[in-house]
Formats: structure tokens, sequence, C-alpha cells
């Protein structure tokens, strides 16, 4: 089998959490493979999140450049062309950052290319048998595809349970010397930060997060009762925004904030892609809906069928006479 890499991001000299997430995948593919991550940027924050994933992949390779600075996946793209052999299997993060850079890179490499992989059934030869969620992981879809000339596989956050073995003794490479000629059209200018409303959900350790289920914006004041009575705060899904029932500061996924609770209740919340892509750390997930089939339950460490109206104040006042 072809070598397998994984293409970790990080920010501010610490790895995102998908890191570990990639090396369980890359296990489920080859649990023998002897696995490489890709750090790329510039500065000292490379070397100590490369020093870092050595204690995960057994090598390291590392691209410490000015023109990789910044998040630009034209940039990025270009690199691995550069360095990466024609038939690699390459995992890479379903994240905003990684559906740019994914597409792309399998065409650059003319390889196998999936995206939004929840599940990983294994490999027959050199075919990937893997799952995906389709109209709003309402179905699973098995998908087989060939990896004898290399695959691209993007892998949905949150999907694989991290590897925290961090036994793998590896070895940090410093690549900047092969990383070749990186000139792009593309400019990156700057990340604009979201803003911070009232309440500032990413350093909340239990969030109350609703959804559609909640119905009308007169019910928010059911969750919130909920959350005062568990000192948690109240957070939302993206629909709860569009309706302006909520601030745009409230709302967690990959287009709005990117949170990391130790306790998630996902209530009235059907679990689409882009919303757990906003959930970090792996927290323990509650999921409260009255539709059995909702993707949510798919990830949660408990689920419970039922409506929130109904159930959410019977566990208000179950918390409260505790």
């Amino acid at each position: 089998m072809a070598d397998i890499y994984a293409y970790t991001t990080h920010t501010a000299g610490v790895a995102d959490d998908s890191a570990l997430e990639l090396v369980a995948a890359a296990k489920k593919i080859d649990a023998n493979a002897a696995v490489t991550a890709i750090v790329t940027g510039s500065g000292a924050e490379v070397d100590k999140v490369a020093d870092a994933m050595a204690a995960s992949y057994a090598k390291v390779l590392k691209f410490n450049l000015d023109a990789l600075a910044y998040p630009n996946a034209e940039v990025v793209r270009k690199l691995l062309v550069n360095v990466l052999p024609a038939d690699a299997i390459v995992l890479v993060s379903n994240d905003t950052f990684g559906m740019d850079l994914g597409p792309g890179l399998s065409i650059k490499l003319d390889s196998t290319f999936v995206a939004d992989v929840v599940g990983i059934e294994g490999v027959d030869g050199t075919v990937l048998k893997v799952i995906r969620q389709e109209y709003s992981g309402m179905v699973s879809t098995h998908v087989t595809a060939d990896m004898s000339g290399g695959a691209v596989v993007n892998l949905r956050p949150g999907a694989f349970a991290p590897d925290e073995s961090q036994s793998a003794g590896g070895s940090v490479e410093d690549r900047s010397g092969d990383a070749g000629d990186l000139t792009v059209k593309r400019t990156f200018l700057e990340v604009v930060e979201a803003e911070v409303g009232d309440v500032d959900i990413t350093k909340s350790d239990v969030l109350v997060s609703v959804g559609r289920g909640i119905e009308d914006e007169e019910n928010i004041e059911v969750a919130q009762e909920l959350a005062d009575a568990m000192g948690a705060v109240v957070s939302c899904s993206r629909p709860i925004v569009d309706a302006k029932w909520l601030e745009k500061s409230r709302q967690v996924g990959t287009s709005g904030q990117t949170v990391k609770p130790k306790v998630y209740l996902a209530c009235g919340i059907s679990g689409s892609f882009q919303h757990m892509g906003g959930i970090k750390g792996a927290p323990f997930i509650v999921a409260i809906n009255k539709n059995v089939k909702a993707p949510i339950f798919q990830m949660a460490d408990v689920g419970i069928e039922a409506d929130i109206l109904d159930f959410l104040p019977e566990l208000t006042d179950a918390i409260k006479e505790s």
C-alpha cells in the first residue's frame, strides 16, 4: 500500500484536534501504517507543533517558510504537489480549509478524491471502502474508492475518535528546502475573528444549544432556564441566527464559532456537518430530538427521542430539585 500522509493544521503553536483524528482514521486504512504528518507554517510555532506531532506520528515533515505563514490553500496545495509521491494517500480534515485544499490537490496529483468521510470500513486490495452521508445526514452511503493511483480523503471533524496513545516516538524532518516554487495568484489578506457578543460561548464548559426544534423565539427561554440551572450558556445552530432569534456570536458551526466544551446538549438540532464542524475536543454530547433519524444521534454519547419543548422543562425541574 502507498504511504499515508496527514495534513495537520494548527493555531498559535497548538495542533488542531483533528490531527489525532487523522491518525485514528489512518489506522483504519492500514493498522500497521507508519503515518507521516505534514506541518506547514512560519516561525517558532511550526517547530513546536512538529515536535508535538512526533509523539503521535511515525514521521513529521516540517515546512517552515514565510510563504506558508498564512492559511492559503493554494500555496499549500502547490507545496504538497511538489513534495508528495504521485501515489500518496493524503488525509485532510473536511473543515473550511480542507474543503478548499482537497479537491484541487487530488486533481493536481491525478488521484481519487473522497469528500466528507464519516467512517472507514476497510481496504480490499487497493479499494478503500468508506461511509459518507447524503441528504443532510438522513442517508448513509457506502462508497468504494480506487487508491491504486493515490487518493485524497477529506474526513469529517469529530467523526473519528482521536488517537491519544502518543506512543509513536516519531522523527521530525525539516523539508523546507524541498518546497520548490510556491508562487500563486491568490493573496491571503487577514483572518477576521468572529465577533464576541454579550456571552462568549467559546469559553463555556457546558453549552445548551438549540436548533429548529425550538420552533419559536419565545421558546428560547425554555433553553435559557435549563442553562441557568446547569450553570451553562445557550448557543444555537445557524437557522436560529438566520431567524434573528439569537445573535451571530452564539452560533456554533463552520460559519459561526468553534467551541470546545466538556458537555454539549444539542436540543432540536439535526447535526449537519456544518454545525458539527464547529465542535472540537470530543465533548460529551447529549442529543435531544423527536426525529429518531436525525444524524446527530450517530455522533451523540447519549440520545433522547423527545420533543424538547416537553423534555427540557422536566429536565430543568429535576436539576433544581437535585
